[in-house]
């Protein structure tokens, strides 16, 4: 049930990573861990994944990925202040050199106002923070699997860019 595409951006974010001695680590949301497994399934991937949180609920947010309550009152847990906190949390947490952050509405219902298929995407390197709002279409699996392959194609962009 595997995506040659995602498995091939895996193998070569992997490897980048693993070149430039740097890490990464996950807290998702509706990816409910996709990433992190992503990564895992790519050989030589223990010298890069730190670690993945699973921050599907509020309360996760909170205490795993320590997402300020005060933030998620503000803005809701569907939100590109939300998916900046998740990706500094894990960085943070985990002591990576990169943390990835993703929240959003694989469907089958709008949440919180956000149709279907929005995902926020947060990537926290050593220098800086940024999100990506995405607009994903297709089934709960598919927004999920393309929600991981942006993830991974993003950051391998900004890895090899620093």
């Amino acid at each position: 049930m595997s995506d040659p595409l995602v498995d091939d951006a895996a193998r070569t974010l992997v490897a980048l990573l693993t070149a430039r001695g740097e890490t990464v680590a996950t807290a998702e949301s509706l990816t409910a861990g996709l990433l992190a497994a992503t990564l895992a399934g790519v050989p030589g991937a223990s010298a890069v994944l730190l670690g993945g949180l699973v921050t599907y609920t509020v309360e996760t947010k909170i205490t795993l990925a320590r997402v300020p309550r005060e933030l998620l009152d503000e803005v809701g847990p569907v939100a590109a202040p939300t998916a900046a906190a998740l990706a500094e949390g894990a960085r943070d947490r985990c002591a990576a050199t990169w943390g990835v952050g993703l929240t959003g509405v694989a469907g089958p219902e709008p949440h919180g106002g956000h149709p279907v298929g929005t995902v926020y995407l947060g990537l926290a390197g050593p220098r800086a923070t940024e999100v990506a709002e995405l607009q994903l279409d297709g089934s709960r699996w598919d927004i999920r699997l393309a929600a991981v392959h942006q993830a991974i194609g993003r950051l391998s962009g900004l890895v090899g860019r620093t």
